[in-house]
């Protein structure tokens, strides 16, 4: 198996809680708080562990509230790789009103970044990315971090042989979804994010699939990933386009699906498995955490169990696909 960093640059300790009701005015008691560590690219090597893998994740931490992440993280016997960062590590909150299960996410911005730590942390990253593995850049970026850094990170790699999974959203996202003489191995999105940088609806998934593999051609990414909710996910290379049902399961939570998804879909390229495979392996992985409440990730019984139930079909040669 080849060796996996992921790096999260704006990680959290996710407080998540319930309450009877949620409305403004009185106090609401709230149930004891689950706490976890969070951020993209944490929860993708937790969700890796949890697959059965290993990696190690690159974090940038800052005061208590950072040592406090960085034991959560050694209690689950995931190997950090810490960095100092500025101010205090943030919090996020979620709140599940009982009454309509509807969840409530709050999530705090993060100290601002300067240029010399901008520049720092790509020596670091540099240094500790793997030599010819696989380095997953997922989550958002801190204030004062310029929307350009996943591209400036994708060249600070090439030295390395690195293959580099990004998964991040706003100015970063539109930055990746243009052609800048840096491509990086695998560029994946929501369906929301890539109708936004398609400006027009992407009905079917033959519409994703297509606008994927435009990105594809235009050199700015190997692969393209388009997460389109309860109906799975597309991908396209150069010469295939393909798409994996979600597997159709009770839903508790939405939150650490996708973080899920680039687990086991990341796991499964590091394992050597096509991208076939590891498509339908990340959809498992992704069904699996909604079944889990909270901010829960995906079980590996059950991202297991769900591979048969997330089949792959072939869209390369299907331009009138309506489902």
């Amino acid at each position: 198996m080849q060796d996996i960093l992921t790096i999260t640059l704006n990680p959290a300790i996710d407080l998540a809680t319930s309450v009877d009701q949620v409305v403004a005015g009185p106090k609401l008691r709230c149930d004891a708080p689950q706490i976890d560590p969070g951020g993209g690219g944490i929860n993708v090597s937790r969700s890796i562990a949890i697959l059965g893998g290993a990696s190690r994740a690159f974090v940038v931490l800052g005061g208590a509230a950072g040592q406090q992440l960085h034991d959560l993280l050694t209690e689950e016997g995931i190997d950090v790789v810490a960095f100092a960062g500025p101010g205090d590590t943030r919090q996020n909150l979620a709140v599940t009103d009982r009454g309509t299960s509807g969840q409530y996410r709050f999530v705090m911005p993060g100290a601002d970044w300067d240029d010399a730590r901008c520049t720092a942390v790509l020596t670091a990253i540099s240094q500790a990315a793997p030599e010819g593995g696989f380095v997953v850049f997922s989550g958002s970026l801190p204030p004062g971090v310029p929307a350009d850094f996943p591209a400036r990170l994708c060249a600070a790699l090439e030295e390395r042989g690195a293959k580099l999974v990004v998964d991040t959203s706003g100015a970063a996202l539109r930055q990746m979804a243009q052609p800048n003489g840096h491509c990086p191995h695998v560029l994946r999105m929501d369906g929301a994010e890539a109708e936004d940088l398609a400006g027009r609806p992407l009905p079917t998934r033959a519409d994703s699939a297509a606008f994927a593999a435009g990105l594809v051609d235009a050199g700015c990414a190997h692969m393209v990933i388009v997460a389109r909710g309860a109906d799975g996910s597309v991908l396209a290379t150069s010469d295939a386009r393909l798409h994996a049902c979600a597997a159709d399961v009770p839903i508790q939570s939405k939150v650490g699906a996708g973080d899920s998804f680039v687990g086991g879909f990341t796991l499964a390229l590091a394992q050597g498995r096509a991208p076939g495979d590891a498509l339908q392996r990340g959809a498992a992985a992704a069904s699996a955490a909604v079944m889990t409440p909270a901010t829960g990730l995906c079980t590996r019984a059950d991202a297991e169990r769900l591979i048969a139930e997330c089949p792959l079909s072939d869209l390369t040669d299907r331009q009138d696909d309506q489902s």
